[in-house]
């Protein structure tokens, strides 16, 4: 089940309804980010889930180049 309603193409970049293209028959994902709040009632449990703040979580993170900044 899609996680929202508009799905477009990956392939031929149709909007639809469904995810399998109506006029290819390809794969359709969702056609925009899902919504967001600032006052998400689930983000406490987001976090803990992916361990923000923990020692791995921080060394995943990029880092800038001297070039980048």
């Amino acid at each position: 089940m899609a996680r929202q309603k508009l799905q477009k193409c990956t392939v031929c970049g149709a909007y639809g309804l469904s995810t399998t293209c109506g006029k290819c028959g390809e794969r359709a994902q969702a056609a925009g980010p899902m919504k967001w709040s600032p006052e998400d009632r689930q983000a406490q449990r987001r976090r803990k889930l992916h361990n923000v703040g923990g020692k791995e979580w921080l060394e995943s993170l990029p880092e800038f180049t001297s070039e980048e900044e």
